[in-house]
Parts: structure tokens; C-alpha cells; sequence
């Protein structure tokens, strides 16, 4: 059985979801909501404690102030806010993509409450060598979403997120509304690789919309921007396990992840799938993520 509940934080009315029994586990993204992660919650749920949310500002979380950006560290705060209303002093942590970087922040800003944190696929443009072209790009999103609207600032933001000299990032929902992607020249487009078709991927609800805008406007330019506290990361109480998906190559944040791993000094952990694993075999990556959290196959010791 899935509970819902509200909680209230600084600036914010967060909404989360309660499923399972066992050890506490947090999964979460950015800009996805917790619905995207309901089909792998369902499948931990069976001995895990699987708590998600919707991230500030996205679904039914809703801002005090519309205008303000998400960042990762106000979203890492908002963790740790979950954490005591939910009686926990701890938790393992599986965050991808925005959510990764939500979960380093949260393991930097607040240690000991992080047992484990798997970062899967943390779009880090930062660690890139051409970082400065990487964001640029980015910023042409941005300005094309200021310009052109939703629909033409994920048909580029799509459309480069495989190709040679492209930015990535997280993936939406609503990016599939588009038209741009299963026409890349790229070697696996980010449809077929990242984000499984859904029934409403060619006509986006109003909230699909509202939430585009609000990543676009207010949270790719934080996230992907985000510099990681490597010396907090490898001196903390917690286990930091960067994980790529199985068919990623082609992705830039296979190479993101691949250069956040060499920083940690710990080799990757491999998931089912791509960017979007946990939603195309939510099953085989449950149990990838089990494994790891029990220390089998993952990419490093115990650190502190």
C-alpha cells in the first residue's frame, strides 16, 4: 500500500509518497516526480521502506515563491527535512540524474544522514574538460525556452543530449512530447534510450508543461552546474557509489558519471538500461540496487 503525505519546509509544501517495509530507502530525481519512480519503488517495496517525492517546484510540490530556482542545495535540504519528519536519522539514498545530484549535495551538506548514496548518472558538466562549452550550451536552452517556449527548448535539449559536443541532463516526462528526438542522427536516441514511451508522450498534461518550465527556467542551470565536495564525499561517514547504465555510452552523462568516479577514486557501478533503467527494467535494476547496497558489486568501500 502507497501512502501520500505533505510536508512542509522552509518555502515549500513537499509531497511524498510511503510504500514497503524494511530498511529506509529514498529514491529521487530532479526533474522527475515521484511517479516515475513508482514502478522501481513498487519493486523494492517488498523489503525496503521506499520513500519518494516530488522534487520543489515540480508536481505537487508546490513553491511559496514560483519564481525561486531550485537548487541542489535547497533540494538537499528538503531531503534532510523528509529524513526527521519521517523519524529517520539515516537513510540509503538512490538518486539519478538531477536526483544524484541531490543526493551528493545531501551527503556533503548534512553527513550521517547518508548510508549509502548511489548516484546514477549525475549530469556533473563541471567535471568535463570542455565544462565551458558544455555550459554554454546549456544556456542556449535556456534562452530558447525564454524565447521559444517548452516545445523548442526540449527539441534541442533533446536533440544534443547524444551528439558530439552536446549538453545533457535530466530527463522529463514531458521531453518525449517532442518531435526532435527519434529523428537523432545520434547512435541511440534519447527516447529509445533514456525514457520509455507513455500514453500521453505526444500531447503533455498542463503539469507536464508547468514542470518543463520550471526546470528549464529554474533548475537545469543549478544542477548542472553543481560542483560535487569530493573531500566531503570521500571522508564522510557514508558509501558513495556512482552507477552508469549498461547501454549510456552514447549518453554525456556516461561521462560525467565515468569522471565523478576517477574524482571519488572508485570504479562505477553498472545498472540495467540507460539513463532511464529504473523505468524500462524496474525489476533487474531493483535488484542491481539491492545488490549494491549490500555491498556486492558496487564501486567502492565505506568511507570515514
Amino acid at each position: 500500500m502507497t501512502t501520500t503525505h505533505t510536508l512542509t519546509a522552509p518555502g515549500v509544501r513537499l509531497h511524498y509518497e510511503v510504500r514497503g517495509t524494511g530498511p529506509l530507502l529514498l529514491v529521487m530525481g530532479a526533474p522527475m516526480s515521484a511517479a516515475a519512480f513508482a514502478p522501481l519503488a513498487d519493486a523494492l517495496a517488498g523489503d525496503h521502506t521506499v520513500v519518494t517525492h516530488d522534487p520543489r517546484g515540480i508536481g505537487g510540490s508546490r513553491l511559496d515563491d514560483p519564481g525561486q530556482d531550485s537548487t541542489p542545495e535547497l533540494r538537499a535540504d528538503d531531503v534532510a527535512a523528509l529524513l526527521d519528519a519521517l523519524g529517520a536519522e539515516s537513510a540509503d539514498v538512490f538518486g539519478s540524474s538531477g536526483g544524484a545530484v541531490t543526493g551528493l549535495a545531501l551527503a556533503a551538506r548534512h553527513p550521517g544522514r547518508v548510508r549509502t548514496l548511489v548516484a546514477h548518472e549525475p549530469p556533473l558538466l563541471s567535471l568535463l574538460p570542455d565544462a565551458a562549452e558544455r555550459h554554454a550550451a546549456t544556456e542556449d536552452i535556456i534562452e530558447t525556452f525564454h524565447k521559444e517556449g517548452v516545445g523548442a527548448a526540449w527539441a534541442k535539449f533533446m536533440a544534443v543530449s547524444t551528439a558530439p559536443g552536446a549538453v545533457t541532463g535530466p530527463p522529463s516526462e514531458a521531453s518525449d512530447a517532442q518531435e526532435s528526438p527519434g529523428s537523432s542522427d545520434a547512435p541511440e536516441s534519447p527516447r529509445s534510450s533514456d525514457a520509455p514511451e507513455s500514453p500521453e508522450s505526444h500531447e503533455p498534461s498542463a503539469q507536464d508543461l508547468a514542470d518543463s518550465a520550471h526546470f528549464f527556467a529554474h533548475e537545469l542551470r543549478g544542477t548542472t552546474r553543481y560542483v560535487p565536495d569530493i573531500p566531503a564525499l570521500t571522508s564522510g561517514p557514508g558509501r558513495v557509489v556512482v552507477a552508469i547504465g549498461a547501454t549510456s555510452g552514447p549518453l554525456l552523462t556516461h561521462h560525467t558519471s565515468t569522471a565523478l568516479a576517477g574524482l571519488l577514486g572508485t570504479p562505477p557501478a553498472e545498472f540495467p538500461g540507460g539513463h532511464g533503467g529504473f523505468m524500462e527494467q524496474p525489476e533487474q535494476f531493483a535488484q542491481a540496487l539491492r545488490e549494491v547496497l549490500a555491498g556486492e558489486g558496487d564501486g567502492g568501500p565505506t568511507t570515514g
